[in-house]
């Protein structure tokens, strides 16, 4: 009898052991889209399987990039741009256009749509009241037009929470509550996911924590054992920066009456360059240090041994044309480069050794745009400026991977990161006579001159599916007029 006990004991904690792995393998990454010269849909796909990534989040439904997945086994979240919420508040006909157009078709093509995100971080606080008052009005209507195409079994419906959205006067836990601005619409929001059984979307950005708050040293939100640890009540510590924000998010879902809503963290990582301790070497020891936590199940002082549903490592690639109003740093996220080449080492699961790089990269010719040091330089800091008006240059910023530039190296990379965005154009190289084009690589030390992809953006936007796209859109409008 004794032995028949102890074999129901432990095969109940086989159970408990195998149901708490499974929970915390469940790792995707966020797909942005928005660069001059992104990595074809398909190149894309190939690297998440390289990879055994098996999910991922979108912030749009790009047709090109839903029909890439199709058939691919990654299950998708997709993402509906806040311009859209209006409209989608207001309009039933809208979200079943919207539902029709970018869930019905291609679920029906075999691709693995599990989530629909309604709004891209609504909340966040630089936005003001512009999104978040449609926001549970729009995935109402969602709602509705998902049980119209019998798909509200296939696909929940979640809504993004921004890391701004709660906060804490005392920097601690236990003073966690909503931004009292937004606050009855959170818990509209809570009783909506409650309602359909979703779980609730959050971003969590240690990095952010650290560049916003003198309080968060560097060594706490890199996860490092030598940092010092934050008391709350009740002899709770902190250890990283991570745990500090997730339970002042558990905080606040008790003080809005949520305290068992399951948790998705829908972004959380480290950008590579952009701003000071922005650098790979951190963003590798981040990395790391996340994964440890998770792969660890502790979970966090005040929701020991449980750990979020999911996670979606921001970002997949990095994206030269993402709003950097926030930081240069927006546009450096990426656990690859924008050609989908590794920048550290990383076990992204268990067992799998190291990031694997795309392959068959195409890329435009091995030239670039460098100033003519031989010629009058005189308006030369100003050409670069112009050319930094319409390219990317962030790198340059101070704290970033090619700020030690010395002039006129610097006005070299200006002058070939506009000459790469425009697809190495011979006149794009002119500034004035001031450009000259070079089959020698300028790049030096970390600071690294690229040469651009050969697909650019107008690639997505050529074929059948772009059209269906644009008429769907069309007809939407006129729906609404």
């Amino acid at each position: 009898m004794a032995l028949q006990q102890y074999s129901l004991m432990a095969v109940t904690l086989i159970a408990i052991t195998v149901s708490c792995t499974s929970r915390v393998q469940s790792i995707g990454v966020n797909w942005g889209t928005t660069a001059s010269h992104p990595l074809p849909p398909s190149k894309v796909v190939e690297l998440l399987k390289l990879n055994k990534i098996t999910k991922v989040k979108l912030f749009d439904s790009n047709p090109q990039v839903l029909e890439a997945l199709s058939g691919s086994d990654i299950d998708v979240a997709v993402g509906i741009p806040n311009s859209m919420l209006r409209s989608l508040n207001s309009s039933v006909k809208a979200a079943e256009s919207w539902v029709h157009d970018n869930l019905t078709r291609y679920l029906s093509g075999r691709t693995r749509i599990e989530y629909v995100a309604v709004g891209d971080d609504p909340f966040l606080q630089t936005y003001g009241s512009q999104f978040y008052p449609f926001v549970v009005g729009a995935a109402i209507s969602i709602e509705a037009a998902l049980i119209r195409a019998k798909l509200q079994n296939k696909v929940k419906i979640v809504i993004p929470c921004s890391f701004d959205a709660f906060q804490s006067e005392s920097n601690l836990p236990s003073t966690g509550h909503f931004r009292p601005d937004i606050n009855k619409t959170m818990i509209a929001v809570l009783n909506f996911l409650t309602k359909t059984h979703s779980p609730f979307f959050v971003t969590i950005l240690p990095f952010l924590s650290h560049y916003q708050n003198k309080n968060i040293s560097l060594d706490f939100a890199l996860f490092k054992e030598s940092a010092h640890p934050h008391k709350d009540t009740h002899n709770r510590s902190y250890k990283n920066s991570f745990d500090l924000s997730y339970d002042t998010l558990i905080t606040a879902l008790t003080v809005a009456g949520f305290p068992e809503v399951k948790i998705v963290i829908s972004q959380i990582g480290w950008p590579t360059d952009g701003a000071p301790n922005a650098t790979v070497a951190n963003a590798e020891i981040f990395t790391k240090g996340l994964f440890n936590h998770i792969h660890s199940q502790k979970g966090t002082p005040l929701r020991p041994r449980v750990m979020p549903l999911e996670f979606y490592i921001y970002t997949l690639v990095d994206e030269d044309q993402r709003n950097t109003s926030m930081g240069n740093f927006e546009r450096h996220w990426g656990l690859f480069t924008f050609d989908g080449q590794a920048k550290y080492e990383v076990e992204f699961f268990r067992g799998v050794k190291g990031l694997v790089n795309a392959q068959s990269v195409d890329y435009l010719a091995p030239r670039w745009c460098v100033v003519n040091n031989n010629l009058d330089m005189m308006n030369a800091s100003a050409r670069a400026t112009e050319a930094c008006m319409n390219a990317d240059c962030t790198a340059l910023s101070p704290g970033s991977s090619c700020f030690n530039l010395s002039w006129p190296g610097n006005v070299s990379y200006a002058f070939n990161s506009y000459y790469q965005e425009h697809d190495q154009r011979a006149e794009s190289c002119d500034f004035g006579g001031l450009g000259m084009i070079t089959t020698v690589d300028p790049s030096v030390g970390d600071c690294r001159f690229n040469v651009e992809l050969k697909a650019s953006i107008s690639v997505m936007c050529h074929g059948l599916n772009f059209w269906h796209y644009l008429i769907s859109l069309v007809l939407t409008i006129l729906m609404l007029l």
